[in-house]
């Protein structure tokens, strides 16, 4: 017999099979809408943030708040925020500090909408494998149980496949999106860490924490 013998699956093998495809699409669509997201939110762009907070060192605000006009992204929201509290109260510190952080964990909390979603699935995918090769195992020695002499091998096909199937796809799944995962998390690490940069060298104090 070459390929795989998928006529051998049972039932309850492919039912295993489709609760993690149903998983990987989950996970593929949470996957591009945060790429879509990141990219739409100018995740990383630092520029135009920098070049303003200099500019207001430099005791320039109104050409820092010029290079923020339009400027897209979390740290130009949170200059912007910032910015606009200062004018409002001239050395009122901590009003921009509170509102700055508030601005920072509304953007931090928008990039990580999802991401408990996707390590669900990191974490469930194995497990959904594991069940897939009790399930085979108990239909092999089912059907060796029900033999007698000699165990046929073919008669036992169905459950070893169904077995080894379901656990490599679970592992696949969970390997690949565990990196895919982790890779969005750090993205969004560094733009919390940017962000706590930005109100600190502003505000000097307490930079905005991880929600929840």
């Amino acid at each position: 017999m070459t390929g795989f013998p998928l006529a051998d699956i049972s039932p309850l093998g492919w039912a295993v099979l489709a609760a993690l495809a149903l998983l990987s699409v989950f996970a593929t669509t949470v996957v591009l809408v945060k790429l879509i997201q990141f990219r739409r939110a100018r995740l990383g762009r630092a520029r135009p943030a920098q070049e303003a907070l200099r500019l207001w060192q430099a005791d320039d605000p109104a050409a820092a708040a010029r290079v923020l006009d339009g400027a897209a992204g979390p740290q130009a929201a949170l200059l912007r925020e910032v910015f606009a509290a200062l004018a409002a109260h001239p050395g009122a510190s901590a009003l921009a500090q509170a509102r700055g952080t508030q601005r920072a964990l509304t953007d931090l909390g928008a990039l990580e909408r999802n991401m408990r979603g996707l390590e669900a699935v990191v974490q469930a995918a194995p497990m959904l494998g594991l069940l897939g090769t009790v399930i085979g195992m108990i239909e092999a020695f089912g059907r060796l149980a029900e033999g007698s002499g000699a165990a046929d091998p073919a008669a036992l096909a169905g459950g070893i496949w169904t077995a080894l199937i379901t656990t490599a796809v679970g592992l696949a799944i969970a390997i690949l999106f565990y990196f895919l995962a982790t890779w969005l998390e750090a993205r969004i690490d560094r733009e919390r860490a940017a962000l706590e940069g930005l109100l600190a060298a502003i505000t000097g104090d307490v930079p905005p924490r991880r929600a929840g």
